[in-house]
């Protein structure tokens, strides 16, 4: 049995280390029930929980959400398709999502699974500066697959560009 002070009061029955426990006014909980004998401390339960739950909240602030959006393609896409397309995973980089990028193919496209390969790692070339690829493009089906992750640099270009515009804004 350990006291609420953390000093160790020895091995005791039940019955006497519920009461003790009773005149401090205090809980008795069991802390290891695998030992032999069982470990039992005396403490304010509803304390021990309420701090539990604070250090489970300030973990789960610490965590970091790790959204992923998806693009679709085709492969025979246009210039500015593909450019607005880009647009799209350099906004979503630049938001620290992971992006799925999926090139669908249909009828007799699926013989030139080339193309829509050559499609994807242009588009990773693309946006090499804010996203790396995390998944190789892989022929999944009628379905083309790739996954970009954020470099540790997106979502910064962002605000250096709106610095520059501010400062601009502040000269005139």
């Amino acid at each position: 049995m350990i006291d609420d002070d953390g000093s160790q009061l020895g091995i005791k029955p039940t019955k006497e280390a519920m009461q003790y426990a009773f005149d401090k006014g205090l809980d008795l909980v069991e802390v290891a029930s695998q030992a032999d004998p069982p470990v039992a401390r005396v403490m304010d339960y509803g304390k021990y929980r309420y701090e539990q739950e604070q250090k489970a909240k300030l973990a789960r602030k610490h965590q970091t959400q790790i959204n992923v959006k998806e693009i679709k393609l085709r492969p025979k896409i246009g210039i500015h398709d593909y450019n607005t397309k880009k647009g799209h995973v350099e906004r979503f980089l630049n938001q620290r999502a992971k992006v799925k990028v999926t090139i669908m193919f249909r009828g007799r496209e699926t013989t030139h699974p080339e193309r829509g390969r050559d499609l994807l790692l242009r588009l990773a070339e693309d946006v090499q500066e804010i996203g790396q690829i995390e998944s190789q493009p892989l022929l999944d089906g009628r379905n083309m697959v790739m996954v970009l992750g954020p470099t540790k640099n997106a979502g910064t270009k962002r605000d250096a560009e709106n610095e520059n515009i501010e400062q601009r804004e502040e000269a005139v």
